[in-house]
């Protein structure tokens, strides 16, 4: 088969070593490529170590996916670092320093409002 008759996936592998920085990097695949595939193809698993390995979890577009789904045009592979801190256990340290006055839906009131409007 000639290869400019093979159909390409053209997808993004995006990855954020820290909060606030995001790497994308855009590949064309083969069709039939996983998301693993992408991964190696992007040359970010070469630049971050351990970056794929079994801790790793992966998705697509949010979704979470195994590193061997198949991958369509158009497709965002996303790495995600695992969490240092429980979000419902930030949160309730963050109520405990604002307190109830100043957290929450109603937090943010009119001038000699009724509470709750």
């Amino acid at each position: 088969m000639d290869r400019d008759n093979v159909q390409r996936v053209d997808a993004v592998v995006a990855y954020s070593p820290v909060a606030g920085q995001v790497i994308e990097v855009r590949v064309s695949l083969p069709q039939g490529a996983t998301a693993r595939d992408a991964l190696h193809a992007s040359g970010l698993a070469a630049l971050h170590d351990g970056l794929g390995g079994s801790g790793d979890d992966w998705g697509v577009w949010g979704t979470p996916v195994r590193p061997e789904q198949v991958l369509v045009t158009g497709d965002r592979v996303e790495l995600y670092r695992p969490l240092k801190v429980d979000p419902k256990s930030a949160r309730r340290e963050r109520f405990k320093k604002q307190g109830s006055r100043r957290a929450g839906l109603f937090s943010k009131q009119r001038v000699n409002a009724k509470a709750g409007y």
